[in-house]
């Protein structure tokens, strides 16, 4: 087992590989109760056409599959997992992403016992076509309530937008149409794929005893028989840089318009060190342009243009990124230009100051040390970054390099016209008004 010594945050972070190819993380934190552990394989929404294990020609699977699959896991011949968890005082979990899959739970007591659990759901698939039938009505359901959301709409909307093949723009839940060409064979084929301990990462924080857990975890895995890791063959259609589709309208329910301009990312093929300081680079030019420190703020918020849901981030992945920025507004159309505008005086301009830049660092910097007080937020982001081949504390040295310059190389990689796109959900009222 190594040890990870992080001696800036006073963090040492217990690891090792198994046997079986399984990479286990184990991270205690003193004064903490509380312990939670995920169970996170690198398989997402977006991994929808691939090899399968043994085989060399590629399959597409129905839109929605990977986030199927999470729903079935939990359904086993003897009953409800959760239940399971919730005897013995668990909270257990689980989310799909576009690039992974997490199950995880949180307790303070019967630790080892919770993990046997997880361990076992985890890695004993149970599917059936009656019960992946039954299920498909229940997910409908959640597709449903998801098309009614304007703000999940608006969202992926944005997205849509942004790209003209990349699965990204798919709703990670697919839609009633691709979930009802589901089987538990093609089930059976994505577990046996993406679930190989080799593909996964277990990672354990809280009130732990490092040695003891991973004694723990290395005997149960050296119990069970898995086949001999393999690679994984992801296959993606070619991206182009510009935006699929410049604007679009949605008409639904709702009491005041909401919108955003998306900026698709240029540079989607980094990872590791350089994928984390693009990363945080372009999240500091955000935040020096379009802040609540910053003057356009202010301006736009005078001008009656926001309210308390104005936002922007920044989200990147292998493969694909993008930014967004917007707001529920009155004013739509002013909102936008005035967000093109300043997108273009930053092209014209050297808008970044070292005083902002070396301002923003101290703010993010504060903000990410208070949220290392959070174990959940640790449990959520450290498997994304290991993913990655970043590591999540190496946030803080990364942002004390970053200068005004990486900000402003960074930032032109989004900022082009052609990378951008609008996306608006009006009023029904406004359409039968035209």
């Amino acid at each position: 087992m190594k040890t990870i010594e992080f001696k800036q945050l006073d963090e040492t972070l217990y690891y090792k590989q198994l046997a079986n190819g399984l990479d286990v993380y184990i991270l205690p934190k003193k004064g903490f109760s509380k312990t939670f552990v995920t169970f996170t394989t690198k398989y997402g929404s977006i991994d929808r056409t691939f090899a399968p294990l043994g085989e060399t020609e590629p399959i597409t699977v129905p839109d929605g599959i990977a986030h199927f699959l999470e729903h079935k896991m939990f359904e086993k011949e003897d009953g409800d997992v959760f239940q399971k968890f919730s005897e013995v005082g668990a909270q257990a979990n689980a989310y799909t992403s576009f690039t992974r899959t997490a199950y995880l739970f949180s307790a303070t007591d019967h630790l080892y016992k919770s993990t046997e659990t997880l361990l076992n759901f985890v890695q004993e698939p149970y599917f059936t076509e009656e019960t992946v039938n039954k299920e498909k009505g229940i997910i409908g359901q959640e597709i449903t309530m998801y098309d009614d959301t304007p703000d999940w709409r608006l969202y992926f909307g944005a997205i849509e937008n942004m790209y003209h093949q990349h699965p990204v723009k798919i709703d990670i839940a697919g839609t009633i149409e691709s979930i009802d060409g589901i089987t538990a064979e093609h089930l059976y084929t994505c577990y046996n794929t993406f679930y190989h301990p080799s593909n996964m990462l277990l990672f354990v924080i809280g009130a732990v005893d490092p040695v003891e857990m991973m004694t723990f975890i290395e005997e149960d895995q050296n119990k069970k028989q898995f086949p001999e890791p393999t690679e994984i063959t992801r296959l993606f259609d070619e991206e182009p840089t510009m935006v699929a589709i410049k604007e679009r309208v949605l008409h639904m329910d709702v009491q005041k318009p909401k919108v955003y301009v998306g900026l698709k990312a240029k540079e989607t093929s980094l990872s590791g060190e350089q994928m984390l300081k693009h990363e945080l680079a372009v999240q500091i030019g955000l935040e020096c342009l379009f802040g609540r420190a910053a003057q356009f703020y202010t301006d736009i918020y005078e001008n009656g243009l926001i309210d308390e849901s104005y936002a922007y981030d920044f989200s990147l992945e292998k493969g694909y990124g993008f930014a967004l920025i917007g707001s529920d507004t009155e004013k739509p159309e002013q909102l936008v230009q005035a967000i093109k505008d300043k997108l273009k005086e930053a092209t014209q301009s050297n808008l970044f100051t070292q005083d902002d830049v070396e301002r923003i660092k101290r703010k993010k910097i504060g903000s990410f040390l208070r949220a290392l007080n959070s174990i959940e937020f640790i449990a959520n982001q450290f498997t994304r970054y290991e993913f990655n081949d970043m590591n999540l504390f190496d946030v803080v040295p990364a942002l004390e390099q970053l200068t005004v310059a990486d900000v402003t190389e960074a930032f032109k990689t989004i900022q082009g016209e052609d990378q951008q796109t609008v996306f608006t959900v009006l009023p029904v009222s406004e359409r039968a008004a035209q």
